[in-house]
C-alpha cells in the first residue's frame, strides 16, 4: 500500500459540515517546528446557488469551505432530502490542492454503501465529475458539536458521556469494517437536537479515513492537530487506539470548554501533545468524578498501550459511568439510550441481534414502565402488539388460576401478534404485572419501520420462543410428575 505525504493546509470548516483538515509538520525540537503552513485563500464571495447538481435539485447552501461547498438537495428517486458535498468549481486541476482534494474525495467515494450504522452518516453516491466531483450523503438536520465546545455553551455531563458512548460504538463498527476515521473532531460530529437536548449523534466526513482493505494510494499523516495522537503525528502505523485518543480529546473539549492541548502556534501544540500531560478535568469543571477523569486521561495517554485496547472496552467503561451514577443527571432526565442499549444486550430474546439492529430497537420500540397490578392483557381482549420484559415480572392467569410467571427477557402477546387473522388475535388469558415492570413493545406498524434484517431477527427470536414453549408443554404432558 502506497502513501502520499502531503503538506496540506488547514481547510476552513463550513458551519454545519466539518471539512477535512490535514497537515504534515515536522516534529522534534521546538526550533525545528517553525515552518509556516500555507492557507488556502477563502472564496471571495458566495457563489450563486446552482439549480441542480447532477440529478439533484438544490434547495439551499448548508456551508462552504475553501475547496468544497455543501448543499441541501432533493432526491426525487428516494423521495427525501440529501446533502451534497461538491469540490468547489474553479479549483485549478493541476494544483497541489486539487491533487489532494481528489484523493480525499476518492477515500469517501470508496465507502459508498459500505457503512450502515445509525450513528454514521451514510454515503449514498459519489459522482467523479471531471470539473467538480461530488458526494451524496444522508441529510442530518442538526448542528456540529463545535457549538458546545465554548465555555458558555457546555452540555450536561450525562449528555457528553452519552455522546461518547454512541460515538465509541459507531467507530467500533467502522473499525470492524476495516476503516480508521483519522479526523474525529467536534466539527465532524453532528448532533440531532430536541430543544436543548442532544438526542442523537452522527459521525461524518470520511475524507481522511484510512481504509485497510484498499490497495489504492492513500494520503498519509492527516487529521486535525488539536485531536491527533502522538503516533498519528509521527506518521506511524495506526489502529483503533488513534481514534480512541481523538474521541477522548473531543470529550475533554466538550467537558472543559477547551481542548486538552492548546496554544497559538502549531509547534507549541505539538510539543504539548508529545511532552505534557493533559490537566485533570476535575480542576476545570465541577461535577467531574474521579472515574470519568481517569478514563478520559487514560484514553489520552501518550503511549497507546496504556489506552483502552479497543472500542468495546472504551464504550463499556463510558456506559458504566452512567450505570454506576458517576455522572450527575440533568433534572427530570429520562433513561439514556446507552442504558437501554446495554439492557437489550443482556436479554436472552436479543442474543442474536448485532449492534446496528439493537440501536434500531432502542429508537423504534415503545418503552413503558408498568406498576404492580397493571393488566397488560385481559382474556377476550383483541390485540396485535407484543411486549418483551426488560425488568420486573408478570403472572399469566387462565380462568382465575395462575398458570405461569414470566420475567426479564420473556415475551408476552406474541401469539396474538403472529396470528394470521383477527379471529385468532384474541387473548386467551389475563396477563398482570406482579413486580413493577419495564417492557419493550411493538405493533405490526412499528415493526414494519425496522430494516428487513432486523425483522428477520425478530422472526428467529419468536421461533425460538415458540419452540421452547412447545417443548415445555410437551414435557408437562409426558412427564407431569417431573414438572410438578
Amino acid at each position: 500500500m502506497r502513501h502520499d505525504r502531503p503538506l496540506v493546509p488547514a481547510i476552513t470548516a463550513p458551519p454545519r459540515w466539518g471539512m477535512m483538515q490535514a497537515l504534515d509538520v515536522p516534529h522534534g525540537p521546538a526550533s525545528a517546528m517553525t515552518t509556516p503552513v500555507p492557507v488556502f485563500s477563502p472564496p471571495a464571495a458566495t457563489a450563486e446557488l446552482p439549480p441542480q447538481v447532477g440529478k439533484y435539485r438544490v434547495l439551499a447552501r448548508l456551508g462552504e469551505g475553501a475547496t468544497s461547498e455543501v448543499f441541501l438537495a432533493r432526491d426525487a428517486f428516494r423521495g427525501g432530502n440529501v446533502a451534497i458535498k461538491r469540490v468547489r468549481l474553479g479549483l485549478l486541476p493541476d494544483s497541489r490542492e486539487s491533487h489532494f482534494q481528489r484523493r480525499f474525495f476518492a477515500a469517501e467515494a470508496a465507502l459508498v454503501g459500505q457503512l450502515n450504522h445509525p450513528n454514521v452518516v451514510q454515503i449514498l453516491d459519489a459522482v467523479a465529475d471531471d470539473e467538480a466531483p461530488y458526494l451524496v450523503m444522508e441529510y442530518v438536520d442538526g448542528v456540529t458539536l463545535r457549538r458546545f465546545c465554548r465555555a458558555d455553551a457546555l452540555l450536561p455531563l450525562d449528555q457528553i458521556v452519552e455522546v461518547g458512548f454512541k460515538c465509541a460504538m459507531a467507530l467500533g463498527y467502522v473499525y470492524r469494517q476495516g476503516v480508521i476515521h483519522r479526523d474525529v473532531k467536534p466539527a465532524n460530529l453532528l448532533a440531532v437536537m430536541d430543544g436543548d437536548q442532544v438526542v442523537d449523534v452522527k459521525i461524518t466526513d470520511f475524507g481522511s479515513a484510512f481504509n485497510q482493505a484498499s490497495e489504492a494510494t492513500q494520503v498519509y499523516r492527516v487529521g486535525s492537530l488539536a485531536y491527533m495522537s502522538p503516533e498519528q503525528l509521527d506518521g506511524d502505523t495506526l489502529d483503533c487506539r488513534a481514534d480512541i485518543y481523538s474521541l477522548a480529546a473531543v470529550l475533554y473539549h466538550l467537558i472543559a470548554g477547551r481542548p486538552p492541548f492548546d496554544a497559538t502556534r502549531q509547534a507549541a501544540i505539538m510539543h504539548q501533545i508529545y511532552n505534557q500531560d493533559a490537566v485533570s478535568l476535575r480542576t476545570l469543571r465541577e461535577g467531574v468524578s474521579q472515574r470519568l477523569d481517569e478514563l478520559i486521561l487514560q484514553a489520552l495517554a501518550k503511549d497507546r498501550e496504556r489506552r483502552p485496547p479497543d472500542w468495546e472496552q472504551f464504550a463499556a467503561a463510558l456506559a458504566a459511568l452512567v450505570t454506576d451514577r458517576e455522572v450527575p443527571r440533568a433534572s427530570l432526565q429520562h433513561v439514556l439510550d446507552s442504558e437501554r442499549f446495554n439492557l437489550l444486550r443482556s436479554l436472552e430474546f436479543f442474543l442474536g441481534f448485532g449492534d446496528v439492529e439493537l440501536w434500531e430497537v432502542v429508537h423504534r420500540a415503545r418503552w413503558q414502565r408498568l406498576p404492580y397490578g397493571h393488566a397488560i392483557y385481559r382474556k377476550g381482549q383483541e390485540g396485535d402488539d407484543f411486549h418483551i420484559l426488560a425488568a420486573g415480572g408478570v403472572d399469566v392467569y387462565r380462568d382465575g388460576e395462575r398458570v405461569a410467571r414470566l420475567g426479564m427477557g420473556d415475551s408476552v402477546g406474541e401469539m396474538a401478534y403472529l396470528a394470521p387473522n383477527p379471529e385468532l388475535r384474541v387473548h386467551a388469558a389475563d396477563v398482570l404485572v406482579c413486580e413493577a415492570a419495564t417492557t419493550i413493545s411493538f405493533t405490526p406498524q412499528t415493526l414494519a419501520q425496522l430494516s428487513i434484517s432486523t425483522r428477520h431477527l425478530f422472526d428467529t427470536a419468536f421461533i425460538q420462543v415458540l419452540v421452547r414453549r412447545l417443548h415445555a408443554a410437551h414435557e408437562a404432558l409426558m412427564h407431569p410428575r417431573r414438572i410438578l
